[in-house]
């Protein structure tokens, strides 16, 4: 069975979910290693995801009448 793409919200759920139990302190050095390594995956694919929406909505440019529209990258 195919793995769902993980979305942006999903992300920063687990990742604040994450920070939480770091931030709790009661778990054993490797439980916390592991969990500190899933949050720098998450935090980086978080770090692309908001790089591809600022590029997309640097492309938005005002069109004529004042409207909008959205080109592609």
């Amino acid at each position: 069975m195919a793995k769902k793409k993980q979305t942006f919200e999903e992300a920063i759920k687990r990742l604040e979910i994450i920070v939480k139990d770091l931030e709790d302190g009661d778990l054993p050095l490797e439980k916390a290693l592991g969990l500190f390594s899933e949050g720098i995956e998450l935090s980086k694919f978080c770090q692309s995801a908001l790089e591809e929406a600022e590029q997309r909505i640097m492309v938005l440019t005002s069109g004529e009448g004042g409207k909008f529209s959205l080109k592609d990258a």
